[in-house]
């Protein structure tokens, strides 16, 4: 298989034809379904039912799309380096977080290094993905740092600190709980729980300090902290959330209140282990520790030695 077949494969995926395809990667439509059919004819097995300009994904398609991508990520940055080392321009950075990390403390921790007058590159690339897709990432090599909730016990990182801090309630400000100075166990009984789905990160955190030896009695389950916090601000219930996102991003008509028993969020900052770090991604290190303490209260540093003590 070649470039040509897995940049065809990605454009189908991403847009639904063959034709639309054809239009993005400025190729024709028959150019492009060829080179499809000549990745399906390599492979062995179809990746597209196809019916006329339109395609649907096979579940082979969908299990090998997100390598494909992994590897077209690689390539892009290969090829963007490279032109940059021609054009003798600094080397961007790449940083890939969870997204309660990506939408908070990383731009914070940028405009810091930058205020501070470090000099950062042209091109920034900060991405946000799960928790195990940012520890993929930096054991590939693909990124210079990455921001993860904890665990994070793989070998091939580098853990630099840990932060620590309290989860929180988020609920809408005209609930009656909203004028409580916190929220004890006994107030979410009967109440309509939101929180997270994955139960080997923080939501075994939760259940294990508020329910009592059994799991909590959640209504609705969320893979980011956000859509939580959406979903308490639209009056489904309380969400049960860690603390940057409802802090770092405060969203009119929503109050956030401190719970009764300490639940800590942990995260991490991890780099490529035994790879060289540059300034710039020294400095951001750094940063991220200030923004850390300005968004969020209750926060501890951590070192990373602690890590398997704390979870």
């Amino acid at each position: 298989m070649d470039l040509n077949q897995l940049e065809a494969f990605s454009a189908v995926m991403t847009i639904g034809s063959v034709t639309g395809a054809g239009r993005s990667l400025g190729r024709s439509q028959p150019a492009v379904s060829k080179a499809v059919q000549d990745l399906e004819t390599e492979l062995g097995y179809a990746l597209f039912d196809r019916n006329g300009p339109r395609v649907t994904p096979t579940d082979k398609a969908f299990l090998l799309y997100e390598e494909v991508e992994r590897s077209l990520v690689g390539l892009r940055t290969i090829r963007e380096r490279a032109l940059e080392i021609g054009r003798d321009e600094q080397q961007p950075i790449h940083v890939v977080a969870t997204p309660a990390l990506a939408s908070t403390i990383a731009p914070a921790a940028l405009k810091l290094v930058e205020s501070q007058g470090q000099c950062l590159p042209e091109h920034i690339h900060l991405r946000s993905a799960s928790a195990e897709q940012v520890v993929h990432s930096v054991l590939h090599r693909t990124v210079n740092l990455g921001l993860t909730s904890l665990p994070v016990a793989h070998r091939g990182l580098d853990l630099h600190w840990i932060g620590e801090a309290p989860c929180v309630a988020v609920l809408r400000a005209d609930s009656p709980l909203a004028d409580c100075n916190e929220i004890t166990a006994d107030m979410l009984r009967g109440q309509r729980l939101i929180t997270m789905s994955n139960r080997y990160r923080l939501r075994q955190r939760i259940d294990g300090a508020l329910g009592n030896g059994s799991a909590l009695d959640v209504a609705i389950e969320t893979n980011t902290s956000f859509n939580a916090i959406m979903a308490a601000h639209a009056g489904l219930g309380v969400a049960l959330v860690e603390p940057m996102t409802a802090l770092g991003m405060p969203i009119t008509g929503l109050a956030v209140k401190p719970l009764a028993v300490n639940i800590p969020f942990y995260f991490g900052v991890v780099t490529p282990y035994g790879k060289p770090i540059d300034g710039v991604t020294q400095a951001l290190i750094t940063a991220l520790e200030s923004a850390a303490r300005n968004i969020l209260h209750g926060f501890v540093k951590r070192d990373a030695d602690q890590h398997d003590d704390l979870l």
